[in-house]
């Protein structure tokens, strides 16, 4: 456990070379985990592994070094297209979810429990991805479809259908966190 922490540690304070080539790497992990998707019949938005690398982004770099490697994420890899489209506003959740929880990780000793961790990230997924996903989601719905949507029909297509997958990538991310720290 020690070098596990020691080796998140020294990855925080290397060169600045070293933070960007981080960045990268976390946001090429969060590509990756892109291509795992499956389309559901109801929803253009599918489901992925994505989240977890968002979480894990934000604490293996940090608030500032989590938050970019979103940023180069979404503006490289996910593309201007990714952003109009019907998860654009999740994409930008995941800027927002990254330096959220690098943020509470850095600044907050108490934040480093599994419990104190599980909670964090929950917050981080269903909070700070998803309102921006669900508002995203909503407009594209009404621009590029023509179709009005209900608070009801929007969990239905952008919330209900992610919350067991998301569950296990939350628990997932904040067991290995937990280790890190």
């Amino acid at each position: 456990m020690y070098s596990i922490s020691l080796a998140i540690k020294q990855a925080r304070e290397v060169s600045l070379v070293s933070k960007i080539l981080l960045a990268f790497g976390m946001a090429g992990l969060t590509g990756i985990l892109a291509q795992v998707k499956l389309f559901l019949p109801w929803t253009p938005v599918p489901v992925t592994c994505q989240t977890f690398a968002v979480l894990m982004a934000g604490v293996v770099l940090g608030k500032y070094w989590g938050g970019i490697s979103q940023i180069i994420y979404v503006s490289l890899f996910a593309g201007f297209g990714a952003i109009m489209g019907p998860t654009g506003g999740y994409l930008l959740g995941f800027i927002l979810a990254a330096s959220f929880v690098g943020y509470v990780t850095d600044k907050f000793e108490w934040s480093k429990g599994f419990y104190q961790m599980l909670g964090i990230m929950i917050f981080a997924n269903f909070i700070l991805i998803y309102i921006p996903g669900l508002l995203q989601l909503s407009i594209w719905l009404h621009l590029f479809k023509g179709e009005s949507s209900n608070i009801a029909q929007l969990l239905y297509a952008g919330v209900i259908p992610f919350i067991a997958g998301d569950l296990v990538k939350i628990v997932s991310a904040a067991l290995i966190a937990r280790a890190l720290k």
